[in-house]
């Protein structure tokens, strides 16, 4: 099957007002996308779907040939990964760096009496090593630093080899070195043959990886555009996604092809 995610006219209502107002869209295998929209334009209540966290007001919605409704969401959640801040209080103050990624094994966020196999230790360890991570492999996670704790949370959302990868703002609250870390470490992801589907949120332009290749723009819940990147995001859409008149551009660095936006 080569598709992975279909929401067809779904909306989310709460206390009468529309967070995400007939959003239909359809994201197939050989796809990475970028969800891009300020704060408050409905990208966390998308996610939250994707993650079969929440289900909509109504709509339709199909993730992975399983439609929310007439699936054990407990199951299906297994096949996907998701790397957010707002996991990070949810695992104990003790826990180090190896524990928070070899848990998402058993789908939890902290060891308590699961049997753990030593080819999941060398595993959690591998994903560690990919992110540049391995050395810090005891340590405490809530003593890491903001740019360190993104890369574990994202090995850790590959621990079950998911379908489906859930990103939500993986370059936030970083310094621009740590930021044009990520952004290149996750085109390097996303351009690599075993890459599974993945979904992007970020309200900047600058933080799209290299190898995305899709953007769904959202404004008040609702869609601005959506299609191929080099085509969608352009003046026009990233303008009314924003609310001002932005100009957007693409230009070869050396660290791959990097959008950028500015004021007209």
């Amino acid at each position: 099957m080569n598709q992975v995610v279909e929401l067809l006219d779904v909306s989310v209502f709460r206390e009468g007002k529309a967070i995400l107002d007939d959003i239909s869209w359809k994201i197939n295998r050989d796809e990475h996308w970028v969800v891009l929209g300020p704060n408050g334009a409905g990208k966390t209540t998308l996610m939250q779907i994707l993650q079969t966290m929440i289900f909509p007001t109504k709509g339709i919605v199909e993730i992975l040939g399983e439609y929310l409704g007439l699936v054990d969401v407990f199951e299906l959640r297994t096949r996907i990964g998701l790397s957010s801040a707002s996991l990070i209080d949810r695992f104990p103050e003790h826990e180090n760096a190896l524990n928070v990624v070899k848990t998402a094994a058993y789908s939890m966020t902290g060891t308590w009496r699961e049997d753990y196999e030593d080819t999941d230790i060398v595993r959690a360890l591998e994903l560690l090593g990919m992110w540049k991570m391995d050395h810090l492999a005891n340590r405490t996670f809530r003593t890491l630093s903001e740019g360190e704790k993104k890369r574990v949370l994202i090995a850790r959302a590959l621990m079950a080899n998911p379908e489906l990868l859930l990103l939500d703002e993986p370059a936030a609250g970083l310094d621009i070195v740590g930021r044009e870390s990520m952004v290149m470490e996750l085109g390097k992801f996303a351009t690599s043959d075993n890459s599974p589907v993945c979904v992007l949120v970020t309200h900047h332009v600058e933080e799209i990886p290299e190898g995305f290749t899709h953007v769904l723009c959202l404004n008040d819940g609702r869609v601005v555009a959506q299609g191929p990147i080099d085509s969608t995001l352009n003046d026009d859409n990233v303008s009314k996604t924003f609310g001002l008149n932005l100009r957007v551009s693409k230009q070869a660095t050396s660290r791959g092809n990097r959008w950028s936006a500015s004021l007209i």
